[in-house]
């Protein structure tokens, strides 16, 4: 039986999930979090939608087979490291840029980006993981 109080409370809920995914992603790299504990908070967002609307709606919202995420999040995570062998430095070891990044000043990292791709592998797992479950 649909349940409109799951629905209506769906709306609002997901939205705030994914948001808070996005500020554990992005602090993960200086602070606990990152991008395996922000996949999992954003899969729950999307288990939630899935439970009140159905892995269709999922889908369409999605617009992207949840296995290109894992490869693309494989793809960037191993990119990442192989960025410091290309300097001649050893795999994984952080770049900044800019690299003389001062306070005022945001640096971006390959750490960040090697964050996202986990964040792409893991969320892209959970989530053909709930949609077969749902489907069957």
């Amino acid at each position: 039986m649909p349940s409109f109080i799951l629905r209506a409370a769906n709306r609002i809920l997901v939205g705030l999930i994914l948001v808070f995914s996005v500020y554990l992603l992005l602090r993960g790299h200086n602070a606990p979090g990152g991008g395996f504990s922000a996949a999992l908070v954003a899969a729950t967002g999307f288990a939630l939608f899935a439970i009140a609307e159905g892995p269709q709606p999922v889908r369409q919202a999605l617009r992207i087979d949840p296995l290109v995420l894992v490869a693309w999040g494989l793809l960037l995570a191993i990119g990442s490291g192989l960025m410091a062998v290309v300097t001649g430095q050893p795999y994984l070891t952080g770049l900044w840029w800019p690299a003389d990044a001062t306070v005022d000043t945001p640096a971006v990292g390959t750490p960040l980006l090697f964050d996202v791709g986990v964040f792409l592998a893991v969320l892209g797992t959970i989530l053909t993981l709930i949609l077969h479950l749902e489907e069957s």
